[in-house]
């Protein structure tokens, strides 16, 4: 199982890696390599809150997976600014490759002490049961 140590994770198996971009806080976001083994096949991606500034834990999109769907939540509060266009047409890179080409929104933190309240890639791996 993969788990980078330079990311954030949340209890719901999404990850956050924090970008400065001049004056401005900037997440990455995607859903974790243990989350896109436990989905299977993802075959749509549907965010539609581009634009929308939500709170930590809200539901920011979908993940459709050939047995499932599951929500996708906010790992911090924020804007989000983007969502990776490439998922529309190759919804797979996210099980091809979760934390590169397979990032799902960039969101621009309102209250970058929530990151405090992530998990480390430690915390991560006990949380899912895998041996650091």
């Amino acid at each position: 199982m993969n788990i980078p140590d330079d990311l954030l994770y949340t209890q719901d198996h999404e990850w956050i890696r924090v970008e400065s971009q001049g004056d401005k806080q900037v997440g990455v976001v995607g859903i974790t390599d243990y989350a896109q083994s436990q989905l299977g096949d993802i075959v749509f991606v549907d965010v539609n809150t581009v634009g929308e500034t939500l709170s930590q834990q809200e539901i920011f999109g979908t993940i459709e997976a050939v047995k499932t769907v599951a929500d996708l939540f906010m790992p911090v509060s924020g804007k989000v600014v983007e969502f990776n266009e490439q998922l529309r047409d190759k919804p797979e890179l996210i099980n091809q490759d979760p934390y590169g080409e397979g990032w799902i929104i960039k969101v621009e933190l309102t209250n970058p002490e929530e990151l405090n309240s992530l998990l480390s890639a430690e915390q991560y791996k006990q949380l899912i049961g895998e041996e650091g």
